[in-house]
């Protein structure tokens, strides 16, 4: 096995390339075998049941459970073998993110135990042993990444390349059957609501895999069955971050990293108090919105209209709200003068990918539904607002992804942000002369305690008291004489100080108030609200199914693009 320390020779570094190619391409088939067994799932495949597909879930599980408590063993053992850490994973809120999500899954986990025991007469064993199984898998998954996420593994990296990159493509999977199971769901009321807006002529067949006996307990398996999809959008964004959290950790064993250290930069409220009410009134109208919307979507056309209506107005008001906050944010970007950080770093370089990545997602609906709305022969007054709304997810998703990517390259400022005020000196008549060092001099290394002399800062020439009775009575004669001013040098280095620190509280208040849109726009995809479904419109133009199939295939890019957005942009706002 290989041991840490000393740079790698080409001879070293041969054989780890050979294992981070065996190992992606070990993960690849992986990922593809479980994705086909899913699709088969799915479709109704012949011989292919969702047993099946469970049951490879969980043999997955298992050997992630076992590579980990190995991992977990060795590393209590010989601490030693892990000394350097990647200061930019794992950061503490993002685990905390990670805690919180995966609490509801272990919620959503005890649901379909529950499920399970009223329906146990007609459901395979393997959808009892899955929940049970996934649940102690989140626990331990969730400690793991506490405790070892900003690794960079040095020992055993042939091995431990292989289980990592398992644990990436078993979390992937996951997320697929979760994606899938909930769209599913979502599909099959969609066709519902279909009919009540007079699109009768599609074919409105259920996709129904519901058990074929009856519950012993009606109101428990009720309560089970309803509340299982509303919990799938946190268990879905539960195993898309620890899938970004291990991609992480697997792209850092073996690496060389430089030994200064980045300074922890927590998050303040302090000074972001209007981009936080501003978000909060987005977040609140915004939840309000999904409720009336999912309230009265399907009850009648004319409902159902309204709703449609109501939803793309509010969301083109908020879109138009973000297009102007990235577009001051970039502005003042220009208007800085400060380096890129160019360094090798994993965590900051798949975040930059994610978000291009997963932002085509919507442009791909977005663009369906301008080419629909072109292409339609008939226009019904809702989908002429589907038109703006389009447009402005094409620029909102291109402004808002060139602000967070410059934003997570800059280099932070060393200047120590504590030191903020320019002292003043003030002299009264008959007091004591009080010197101390302005704001100049602290930054440069020039205070009047290292060289025994204070700077001149006053009309006249009058200096700082020496230590010499002869200059005494001088001194006291001009304190009577003289008017306290500042140093122009001094002043001016004060109002640019004083302009810096106005920019960054408009970026702070900026990254602040997209944050809480980005959660807000996140909340009405992943709860159900979305008019990609409803609209109807682009089912007319390229029919039911193949666009049925864009949206399914699209949309869970374009739920996860808003979360992730939002934990980079927590990030931008804590660096900022």
């Amino acid at each position: 096995m290989e041991k840490a320390g000393g740079s790698l020779s080409v001879g070293g570094s041969y054989p780890q390339k050979n294992a981070e190619i065996l190992s992606s391409q070990y993960g690849i088939n992986l990922f593809l075998a479980g994705l086909l067994l899913t699709f088969a799932w799915a479709v109704h495949a012949v011989g292919i049941s969702k047993s099946h597909l469970l049951s490879y879930l969980i043999t997955l599980m298992l050997i992630q459970l076992l590579w980990m408590l190995w991992y977990l063993c060795r590393s209590c053992t010989q601490r030693r073998l892990i000394r350097d850490k990647d200061t930019h994973a794992g950061a503490r809120w993002l685990k905390c993110g990670i805690t919180l999500f995966a609490v509801i899954t272990l919620i959503l986990d005890s649901f379909k135990i529950g499920y399970y025991i009223d329906f146990s007469n007609c459901l395979s064993p393997t959808e009892g042993i899955f929940p049970v199984t996934h649940a102690v898998h989140t626990i331990l998954q969730v400690y793991f990444l506490w405790c070892h996420a900003k690794d960079i593994i040095q020992s055993f990296k042939t091995l431990e390349r292989f289980g990592v990159i398992h644990s990436v493509f078993t979390n992937l999977l996951l997320w697929t059957n979760g994606v899938l199971t909930e769209s599913k769901h979502q599909l099959n009321e969609h066709k519902e609501r279909l009919i009540t807006l007079g699109f009768g002529n599609i074919t409105i067949v259920l996709d129904d895999h519901a058990p074929q006996c009856n519950c012993t307990t009606t109101t428990l398996c009720s309560i089970f069955s309803q509340g299982i999809y509303y919990l799938y959008p946190f268990n879905i964004e539960y195993h898309i971050l620890a899938s970004t959290m291990l991609y992480v950790l697997w792209k850092n064993i073996g690496r060389k990293v430089e030994r200064h250290q980045q300074h922890k930069t927590p998050f303040k409220f302090h000074g972001i108090t209007v981009g936080m009410i501003f978000g909060l009134i987005v977040l609140t109208s915004t939840i309000a919105i999904v409720v009336v919307y999912l309230i009265q979507i399907g009850r009648s056309k004319i409902k159902s209209e309204l709703a449609l209506t109501m939803f793309y107005l509010h969301a083109i008001f908020v879109l138009a709200l973000m297009c102007t906050a990235g577009i001051v944010a970039l502005l003042i970007y220009r208007l800085e003068d400060r380096s890129l950080d160019n360094s090798k770093n994993p965590a900051r370089k798949l975040d930059a990918e994610l978000l291009v990545g997963t932002a085509a997602g919507s442009w791909l609906l977005s663009w369906g539904s301008i080419l629909a709305i072109i292409c339609a022969q008939a226009h019904p007054k809702y989908t002429w607002y589907n038109l703006p709304y389009s447009v402005l997810v094409i620029i909102e998703k291109y402004i808002q992804n060139l602000f967070i990517i410059e934003s997570i390259h800059r280099e932070q400022e060393k200047v120590n942000d504590d030191i903020k005020t320019l002292r003043i000196v003030t002299i009264s008549r008959g007091s004591t002369l009080s010197l101390t060092p302005s704001y100049k001099e602290i930054y440069n290394g020039r205070a009047t305690s290292d060289s025994g002399e204070v700077p001149c800062l006053f009309k006249g020439g009058i200096c700082g008291r020496e230590n010499h009775a002869g200059d005494g009575a001088k001194e006291e004669t001009n304190q009577e004489n003289s008017s306290v001013i500042h140093s122009a040098s001094d002043f001016s280095f004060y109002n640019r100080n004083s302009v810096t620190n106005n920019k960054r509280r408009v970026l702070k208040n900026i990254a602040a108030f997209l944050f809480l849109c980005n959660l807000s726009l996140w909340i009405p995809p992943a709860f159900g609200c979305r008019p990609e479904y409803d609209n109807g419109l682009e089912e007319i133009v390229f029919g039911f199914e193949p666009w049925i199939i864009v949206v399914n295939l699209a949309m869970p890019f374009s739920i996860f693009y808003r979360m992730h957005s939002a934990a980079s942009l927590f990030e931008v706002n804590c660096k900022t």
